[in-house]
């Protein structure tokens, strides 16, 4: 196709073209059986077969331990951030939580409904986020009942480089924004969870990867649909599922294994951020990237130019040329370039020269 632009947004994604041709090819009539896939029955044989090679096929591309369940859940990341304190506060515990910016805080605000139960134990807001912690950094107290990452921030480009060890205690991470763009220390990690729209599938749910010994000591006391357990024992069917984004997300895993597996999609994330990086870092300060540069995030490239009218005038001229999403956060302003697994190389390439271009017209 010739038509399609470049997918800057941090969200929805650019998903690959070979499963959106293959949704379009059997939206209508499923394979045969004379209606859509989100027409069936989420009970039916034709649904059981997508749900459980999904299931299959996350687990394969992320080579997860059989110690962990992967379960589909309605509501995207914010949902986890209200499940997680729920079914893992404990009473004389305290959950911990990792300040990185503006999701993290997001996170955080949920278990302050726990006020006795939470705290913050790292922090970069002085140095307005531009850096993650260092894993020798994160020391849980003797009474954490878990700590709690953002490992990628989307609103500020910057990305966890090193997995802490926590020993016993459970470290949950929030990867919505750069799941299956790196291998995962399985070892390290007691529940990761993501919402599907950056790197997986359309919105509308949250994939969660968990250690059965987490569900099993979860709180039991909770409405049906908040607890973790409940969605365990159905294996995510407890009630309809997100059929149509499970469904994109099978046909987005059979793109990332044609292309490699997780290998194939880093490999491809060094690529893409390393041209709008070099292009910045090689502007003599033009184009100014505002986070250190060992934290970098490979999936939200974030910049600043000289002025806010210059980034003005940039973002509209791009946005004529094809490279739409590029305007910064609201909350941070300048310009950021996301780069989930499926945007083509070309896009960066495509968008360097376009920065390149404006400097010599405007600098």
């Amino acid at each position: 196709m010739t038509d399609r632009i470049f997918n800057f947004s941090a969200g929805p994604c650019t998903l690959p073209l070979p499963a959106l041709e293959k949704a379009k090819e059997e939206f209508i009539n499923f394979r045969g059986t004379g209606m859509s896939i989100i027409e069936h029955s989420h009970r039916g044989k034709a649904y059981d077969a997508v749900h459980l090679t999904a299931i299959a096929s996350l687990r394969e591309a992320l080579s997860v331990p059989e110690e962990f369940d992967i379960l589909l859940l309605h509501g995207g990341a914010t949902m986890q951030f209200v499940m997680v304190p729920m079914n893992f506060h404990k009473k004389g515990m305290v959950m911990e939580y990792v300040n990185t910016g503006a999701w993290a805080k997001k996170a955080i605000a949920e278990g302050k409904r726990y006020p006795d139960e939470h705290r913050v134990i790292w922090t970069n807001e002085e140095e307005k986020f531009t850096r993650m912690p260092k894993a020798s950094e994160i020391k849980p107290g003797s009474d954490a009942a878990f700590v709690h990452f953002c490992s990628n921030e989307t609103i500020g480009g910057i990305e966890l480089q090193e997995f802490p060890d926590c020993g016993n205690v459970p470290v949950i991470m929030d990867m919505s924004s750069h799941i299956l763009s790196r291998p995962l220390p399985w070892d390290k990690l007691s529940m990761v969870y993501a919402g599907t729209q950056k790197n997986l599938g359309p919105a509308g749910m949250a994939v969660v990867i968990i250690r059965k010994s987490m569900i099993a000591a979860a709180n039991a006391d909770l409405p049906a649909f908040l607890s973790y357990g409940t969605h365990q024992k159905e294996n995510s069917l407890y009630n309809t599922p997100p059929v149509f984004t499970i469904y994109m997300m099978k046909l987005t895993l059979d793109w990332v294994k044609e292309m490699g597996g997780v290998a194939g999609m880093s490999a491809l994330a060094d690529q893409r951020s390393g041209i709008i990086y070099r292009t910045i870092d090689q502007s003599d300060g033009w184009y100014r990237c505002p986070v250190n540069k060992e934290c970098r995030s490979r999936m939200n490239v974030v910049w600043r130019l000289p002025s806010e009218d210059l980034e003005k005038k940039f973002i509209a001229e791009a946005t004529a040329a094809g490279f739409d999403g590029l305007k910064g956060h609201r909350s941070v302003g300048g310009c950021r370039a996301s780069m989930y697994n499926a945007m083509p190389v070309a896009g960066a390439e495509g968008l360097a020269q376009f920065m390149l271009d404006f400097k010599k017209k405007n600098g």
